[in-house]
């Protein structure tokens, strides 16, 4: 996620969740897996299966942004289950397990709680089919409104909570699966989402349109955007691209993003250059007419706002391999994320002919004197509140070029792109990039990431600090 220029935090940022979603009938994750429920907002995710598959049929009426659908959910137990969770919003019609009818439940708007006809055997997949239906625009949940939609377009984008508005779900990063997403509506409406589209039938006054995304992805980066956009695809820079910008912005503006966003592919060549193979088959991104006041990385398509620019193009395309591929673990982990991306912002610009990131790193750290706020949060473990402050990013950056200038640039680049080779299409944690950054360097570094990352103070001015 990249903030606006003019926008400090993101406004939409979750407040902490006080209700639980466990699957009654699991044990708790062995001690290396992904903590979950996650600390920051217990009501995600549920422990007990692994999904591995979404297939998912909405259909969207823009006259009074109904949206009713079905999605089956393949999932694996990871015991033998006698009732489980879904994450869902949405009012629930019927569910069916493997065919089967299956009794079900919401105790709070949030939970789905399923019990099927029989018990679920342990490392056996089932289909969870689920039928739903409702208004996601007047929906809230814990203070988030989420949807984003006018009378001419929609598009579902939001961090760390989005899936919920619009299809059943294990609603946590460590849980990623593959996806068929499929939108009914208007004809004369585009829809786009991930991945590759697969096709589109028209029936009637409604059309159908199907995309697949066949690399694991977490819930939150699902998303589909319909109305009236302007298409280009193609090929560019050894990349497959799909571009799409709403034609909602007026001719200059439509013009101005589309030029904008003609740039992805050259941009995603030059992170490969950086950081090794583009992780997914395709790229691109989509520029909306409405204004959520950040960018987001949606797997393989980032959305744009209007104020679409160079170096926010940079940024949401360098998640597709840090926040993407390699997803969080635990939400408390997002500098993994943001001081990455923000990172190969800086490093774009270098690369330009601009500022060295040496030259950003220092200034910043001589002009954020040790008394400032900028220094007091603990970015390893910001809290949910603060999981957009402008310094999980710019410290986040800075912790990253600090690394460079402490284990030089051949063990810094050796390092990036041998983490986002490991780690591809799976889950990490802070503590496994800096053992990781250890093994690379040979160095001992407990001392350095702690004083970047963990103690809520201005790192001492030396070089073992990267300075």
């Amino acid at each position: 996620m990249r903030r606006p220029r003019i926008v400090p935090q993101l406004t939409t940022a979750a407040a902490l969740v006080l209700v639980g979603g466990l699957a009654t009938g699991s044990v708790a994750a062995p001690a290396a897996a992904p903590q979950v429920p996650d600390p920051y907002f217990p009501a995600d995710g549920n422990v007990g299966y692994d999904v591995r598959h979404y297939d998912i049929h909405d259909r969207y009426r823009f006259g009074d942004r109904h949206l009713e659908g079905v999605t089956t959910v393949r999932l694996v137990p990871l015991r033998e289950l006698t009732r489980f969770n879904l994450d869902l919003l949405l009012d629930v019609e019927a569910v069916r397990v493997d065919g089967v009818t299956a009794e079900f439940d919401k105790p709070n708007a949030h939970e789905l709680v399923v019990t099927p006809a029989t018990p679920l055997a342990q490392g056996e997949p089932v289909d969870v089919r689920v039928r739903y239906h409702g208004f996601p625009d007047r929906i809230g949940w814990q203070g988030e409104t989420n949807w984003l939609a006018t009378g001419h377009e929609v598009v579902t984008m939001n961090e760390p909570h989005m899936a919920a508005w619009w299809f059943p779900s294990n609603d946590h990063p460590s849980d990623k699966a593959r996806f068929d997403i499929r939108i009914t509506t208007g004809a004369q409406r585009e829809v786009v989402s991930n991945g590759v589209r697969v096709g589109r039938t028209v029936h009637g006054r409604r059309a159908t349109t199907h995309w697949r995304m066949t690399d694991p992805m977490t819930t939150y980066l699902a998303f589909f955007a319909a109305g009236d956009f302007r298409i280009e695809r193609g090929r560019a820079h050894g990349q497959r691209y799909y571009n799409a910008v709403s034609k909602r912005l007026g001719a200059s503006a439509e013009s101005y993003a589309l030029h904008m966003l003609r740039r992805s592919a050259r941009i995603t060549a030059w992170l490969e250059e950086q950081l090794g193979d583009y992780p997914f088959s395709t790229t691109g991104g989509l520029v909306t007419s409405i204004d959520p006041g950040f960018a987001l990385e949606n797997q393989t398509r980032p959305i744009y706002p209007s104020w679409i620019y160079p170096s926010v193009v940079v940024h949401e395309l360098a998640h597709q391999w840090f926040g993407d591929s390699v997803a969080v673990a635990r939400w408390r982990d997002i500098w993994l994320n943001e001081g990455f991306a923000t990172y190969l912002e800086k490093r774009y610009v270098e690369a330009r002919g601009g500022p060295s990131t040496n030259r950003w790193l220092h200034r910043q750290y001589a002009s954020t004197p040790a008394a400032h706020p900028f220094w007091d949060l603990e970015i390893a473990d910001p809290g949910p509140r603060h999981l957009f402050d402008t310094a999980v990013y710019d410290r986040g950056a800075m912790t990253l070029a600090a690394l460079r200038n402490r284990i030089g640039n051949a063990d810094f680049r050796r390092l990036l792109r041998r983490w986002a080779a490991v780690k591809e299409g799976g889950n990490a944690t802070s503590e496994q990039f800096e053992r990781r950054a250890e093994r690379v360097s040979g160095e001992q570094l407990d001392a350095f990431f702690d004083a970047w990352l963990r103690t809520g103070q201005r790192p001492p001015n030396t070089a073992a600090y990267g300075l």
